[in-house]
């Protein structure tokens, strides 16, 4: 099979398509179409919606990319037709019946707490305070601190959708592990990753890791997308 050519890139809670500038950069250097969802995390069915809009544009077989929830997103979405492969960069990688919600309720002990506040209106938002070192410990500071106080609200209802069917069970999958990850514990990922029969390589790097590894995150994708590296 010719390698994939279509890259489409979908990011997390708290966050917007920004952080993958590094990522999109480097890939539409080496001649990928790269696009980028902007998903209003209101609830996963909006966001696979927007995200099945994005695919339906692609000209041909396409990687499907998520980080965080935006894992979540994938694993719902990546049933597409137009979706090839499917690539989690320190994401959550839910199967039949599972969400966020069911994935982090019974962390392991000593396990890293995110820190989330209470809703509001039925919203979601992180400590700004905390969140460079929950979230973005290796992100040159002003741009954590930036991250930390242009926060996306995360719906509840995002936190709580439910996958119906998992995409990965049918598509091949690829796996980046955050070993610094402070938001979703390396052990996690590497189960998730196993479950999946994922792919999986390991990066020194923090939850943002697709900001501050942008390399290695582009050369993940690249195995998904079947070039040689």
């Amino acid at each position: 099979m010719s390698p994939l050519k279509n890259v489409v890139l979908v990011h997390g809670g708290f966050v917007d398509g920004s952080g993958w500038q590094a990522v999109h950069h480097l890939l539409t250097r080496e001649g990928f179409n790269v696009s980028i969802v902007q998903n209003p995390t209101h609830s996963l069915e909006g966001d696979v919606a927007v995200t099945r809009q994005v695919l339906d544009a692609q000209d041909g077989p396409t990687v499907l990319v998520g980080h965080s929830y935006g894992g979540v997103v994938i694993t719902e979405a990546g049933r597409h037709p137009k979706v090839a492969a499917l690539a989690y960069i320190a994401a959550f990688a839910p199967d039949k019946g599972e969400s966020v919600s069911t994935l982090i309720a019974d962390p392991a002990p000593g396990a890293p707490v995110p820190p989330i506040l209470p809703p509001r209106d039925g919203f979601l938002f992180l400590d700004r305070d905390k969140f460079a070192h929950s979230f973005a410990d290796d992100v040159a500071v002003e741009d954590a601190q930036f991250m930390a106080d242009s926060q996306v609200p995360w719906g509840v209802d995002a936190l709580n959708g439910v996958v119906a069917e998992a995409a990965w069970r049918t598509k091949p999958s690829w796996y980046l592990v955050a070993t610094l990850d402070r938001m979703i514990p390396p052990p996690a990922q590497r189960a998730m990753a196993e479950r999946a029969g994922a792919t999986v390589s390991e990066v020194l790097g923090s939850h943002a890791v697709y900001m501050s590894r942008p390399a290695a995150v582009a050369e993940l994708i690249k195995q998904a997308a079947g070039v040689q590296g």
